[in-house]
């Protein structure tokens, strides 16, 4: 079966770097060469596959085990959710699939920190167990949970019946390090990665790679062919258009939040869950030495008054 194959292609990826990956390997050598007047490059397993972004530091080369551990160092705490799931391995596995088409390799090497920080200053809130007393302060405890420990419901919304069918048995509820919620969102992520999660959603819970895979591709992809990804509006890609600017949607980190959670996030002022994210990824600048003045401008940080890309529905996203 493909998903079967794709697991186990994940697996044997991991076999195969994980000595380069947790020793350090500087014999990586970067292959070099001009297509149509345009330098490519190759960089092995990590950026493969000959692209202009291959020519850049790859994610290792700047964010290294130690830096992953200082971002998320409650995750394996007694009182965690998700003890020895998540680790540094899983995430560069991960990204190897999407620094060639720019993930963490757009830029230099500032804009590829800021990238990485915004990305993972995402799943650090989104899977934070942290309060306002906790131990080390209420940002450290990111990559606490993999799961939604008490679903509230099976989230399967026939509306989707015909193209993404709930399987009997199976629940949507979230699960992953951009927690995925719904049939429709689990299908739709499955047909990207060829992997069956609609048959099988249980299998983000089961493999870090994966569940990082499908949150890199959430933020390097729009949720509609005529908009944005949070990559591009993070980026620098996208060139907002006169209703952008007249929705007060610029480019930068808020965006990326209209992006990946419309209104339940964006358009209803200095919100607390807002402000939670914007901290996360502040804190994470601080930590891997950018700083949180690298941030850019407060119109730039924040979507309070941004109009969704996306209104919501009946359904959540």
């Amino acid at each position: 079966m493909v998903e079967r194959s794709v697991l186990i292609g994940l697996l044997v990826t991991a076999a195969i770097v994980a000595a380069v990956v947790v020793e350090g390997d500087d014999s990586v050598k970067i292959l070099v060469k001009t297509v149509k007047g345009k330098k490519v490059c190759d960089q092995g397993w990590e950026c493969k596959g000959w692209s202009e972004f291959c020519c850049n530091l790859t994610i290792s080369d700047y964010f290294q085990t130690y830096q992953f551990e200082n971002l998320f160092s409650k995750r394996n705490s007694p009182v965690a959710h998700a003890v020895g799931f998540w680790d540094y391995r899983s995430f560069i596995i991960a990204s190897s699939i999407y620094q060639p088409v720019g993930f963490g390799t757009t830029g230099g090497k500032l804009m590829q920190m800021k990238e990485v920080a915004a990305f993972l200053g995402h799943v650090g809130c989104k899977t934070s167990c942290g309060f306002g007393v906790s131990t080390g302060g209420p940002l450290a405890w990111g990559l606490c949970y993999n799961k939604e420990m008490s679903p509230s419901q099976s989230y399967c919304d026939d509306y989707y019946k015909y193209t993404y069918p709930c399987t009997p048995g199976a629940d949507y509820y979230g699960r992953g390090a951009l927690p995925i919620f719904w049939n429709y969102n689990y299908g739709a992520t499955g047909e990207a990665l060829k992997v069956n999660l609609l048959d099988h959603p249980e299998y983000i819970e089961q493999n870090a790679t994966l569940a990082f895979q499908a949150a890199i591709w959430r933020w390097m992809t729009p949720v509609k062919k005529s908009q944005p990804s949070a990559h591009d509006v993070f980026v620098g890609n996208w060139k907002p258009t006169k209703n952008d600017t007249l929705a007060k949607r610029v480019p930068g980190f808020g965006t990326t939040m209209n992006i990946l959670y419309g209104d339940q996030i964006c358009g209803q002022g200095d919100i607390d869950p807002m402000n939670n994210i914007i901290s996360h990824y502040q804190y994470y600048l601080d930590l891997l030495g950018v700083g949180r003045e690298q941030a850019g401008a407060h119109e730039n940080l924040t979507c309070a008054e941004q109009v969704p890309f996306n209104p919501s529905y009946t359904a959540s996203s």
